[in-house]
């Protein structure tokens, strides 16, 4: 099978999945991660850039999860302003 590049887009949904990971394992399960600390686990990750991550690249931010033996429960999006959170649990 060949090599086939990731695009930034696929690169930053991982990059969520790991920030998620990190953070949940830190907090305990179920953990409830909201935008303000992905933000300082990867600054690079904007609300604007989750979102749009989770929209177009959920599969990956899941598959990466699931590698490290957790699965994202809910996501909800409460609007510009309102902020977003996940809830990270076992697998």
């Amino acid at each position: 099978m060949a090599f086939k590049p990731k695009s930034a887009a696929e690169t930053k949904a991982r990059d969520l999945g790991l920030a998620l990971a990190r953070l949940a394992e830190s907090e305990g399960m179920p953990a409830h991660v909201g935008v303000d600390a992905l933000r300082r686990a990867s600054p690079r990750l904007t609300p604007l850039a989750i979102g749009q991550m989770v929209r177009k690249h959920r599969d990956i931010l899941e598959e990466t999860l699931t590698e490290r033996g957790l699965t994202l429960v809910d996501y909800a999006d409460q609007g510009p302003g309102r902020g977003m959170e996940f809830t990270v649990a076992d697998a």
